[in-house]
């Protein structure tokens, strides 16, 4: 997320470029000069700056091409010591050119996206329905007005967590066939008249539709789960790992990923017993949160979580997905029509 990455509500108070828990950060990367760092979500440069300013080197990467942009004057004002790359972090390991000291990886969408009307993120603004973090692919305008109702359901439901996710399924496919969703306020504004405001609620009733369709359509589960095997093929023996979410979704993939790596992972006394494989990983402290300070100054950081845990020197595991129990979700091919 870097400054101010992994917004864990579409509807926040007007975003702010602020590196979320970067003391903790900094923290568990312990960053040390002449060493080189990984920053996985490059954003608008907050943790990029803060470890550059130790001393050491930054491969930063950012699927977004604007950020990239943004990030120009960065590059020329250390002297070379920070390498940007327009890639998903899923292929850390590949942007790579030897083993690296650390991973930081900081998930979801950034305040500069957020602020940004245009790029359909949020409904703060009015812009066209669309979330690409990349600006390329199937928008969040194509999956509503075109994937099945109960496909609708599924993504909103398990990606957006939205209790009500048939009622708003079922919505959108009844005032689409009269005219197409192609605004963020207009699906917001249908969304709220669907289900009221209720005064309990702190958030907004399209938040966690918006959610639900942002992490679909830029596959950020999936990101997430390759970015950390990229992250144990990167980092040499003693690199350190540190990520920060913010919403349960995420975090669960880390922490499962995490103690399957470190050899903590809880099997059932009903299946068969299996070769202990060597850790890969040491886990590092307990699950950090942002302090009340922070959480009060910074909305964003309300719920974010740190995770932590060091490279040992056992070799890199095979790819295996079925550990962190990914949902099922409709395919983000050619979409279907009802």
């Amino acid at each position: 997320m870097m400054a101010g990455h992994g917004e864990g509500i579409a509807d926040g108070g007007p975003a702010r470029h602020i590196p979320v828990m970067l003391a903790e950060v900094l923290a568990a990367l312990r960053p040390q000069a002449g060493e080189t760092v990984i920053d996985g979500t490059f954003g608008a440069g907050g943790y990029t700056r803060a470890i550059l300013e130790t001393g050491a080197n930054v491969v930063a990467i950012d699927r977004d091409p604007d950020a990239i942009a943004a990030g120009r004057a960065m590059v020329e004002e250390f002297g070379g010591r920070l390498k940007l790359v327009h890639e998903r972090f899923s292929h850390l390991d590949e942007v790579a050119e030897a083993s690296v000291d650390g991973v930081v990886l900081d998930i979801g969408v950034s305040s500069m996206q957020l602020d940004e009307a245009e790029r359909g993120f949020s409904f703060r603004g009015d812009g066209p329905l669309d979330m690409r973090m990349a600006q390329e692919g199937v928008s969040a305008a194509d999956v509503v007005n075109r994937f099945k109702a109960a496909d609708l359901t599924r993504i909103i439901g398990l990606l957006g967590e939205e209790r009500h996710a048939g009622r708003v399924a079922r919505m959108i496919e009844k005032r689409r066939a009269v005219r197409p969703f192609e605004r963020t306020r207009q699906l917001a504004d249908a969304i709220e008249g669907v289900l009221g405001n209720n005064p309990k609620e702190k958030i907004h009733p399209a938040t966690r539709t918006f959610q639900g369709l942002r992490i679909f359509v830029n596959d950020e589960l999936g990101e997430l789960a390759r970015a950390l095997f990229a992250a144990e093929r990167a980092l040499k023996p003693g690199g350190r790992l540190v990520v920060v979410t913010f919403h349960s979704l995420e975090d669960r993939i880390v922490k499962k990923f995490i103690a399957d790596r470190a050899g903590q992972a809880s099997g059932s006394r009903h299946m068969p017993a299996v070769a202990e494989k060597a850790p890969t990983f040491d886990k590092v402290g307990k699950v950090v949160a942002a302090t009340e300070a922070e959480a009060r100054d910074n909305p964003r950081a309300r719920s974010a979580k740190l995770r932590a845990a060091v490279r040992t020197d056992a070799p890199a595991r095979a790819e295996d997905f079925s550990l962190f129990g990914l949902p099922v979700l409709p395919s983000l091919g050619p979409v279907t029509e009802r």
